[in-house]
């Protein structure tokens, strides 16, 4: 949900990013609008406390929880979740790469699941890059089921 707010306020348009992410089309990357979406909640919240990052939030999440048939889930557990309904071993997430300055590492993890092609997503943080490839493979698997 947040690339899809991150989306919607057209918020790739104002990263500032080298010219080569910007040629290789970093702006619409969905983990570097998910950084960015929650820096600018975390922005709000800083600079002016709930009362300023309250209004925001609201205004663009209340629509996708209303619209959502199910309560929200994160990607590791419903892909957890799929895996376990259809008695398959639980995922598997390697470390790729870590890369960058120690004080402000890119993690790249792989999941996969048994019999599926595996997905690979970067993060700032181990735990977002698991996140990130478990909501790609998730993707892939409902647009198999769509297809």
């Amino acid at each position: 949900t947040l690339v899809r707010v991150a989306r919607e306020i057209d918020l790739g348009a104002s990263l500032k990013l080298s010219k080569g992410e910007s040629d290789a089309g970093s702006r619409e990357s969905p983990t570097l609008l998910a950084d960015a979406c929650e820096a600018v909640i975390a922005a709000l919240y800083l600079d002016g406390g709930l009362a300023v990052a309250r209004p925001f939030i609201e205004r663009y999440w209340n629509p996708l929880v209303e619209e959502a048939e199910t309560p929200p889930r994160d990607a590791k557990t419903a892909l957890q979740e799929w895996a376990q309904g259809r008695k398959l071993p639980l995922p598997n997430y390697k470390t790729v790469a870590i890369e960058g300055p120690s004080h402000e590492p890119h993690f790249t993890v792989a999941v996969s699941v048994e019999g599926k092609a595996p997905a690979e997503a970067r993060g700032r943080s181990k735990r977002a890059a698991e996140q990130a490839a478990a909501e790609l493979l998730l993707a892939h698997l409902w647009d198999q089921k769509r297809g």
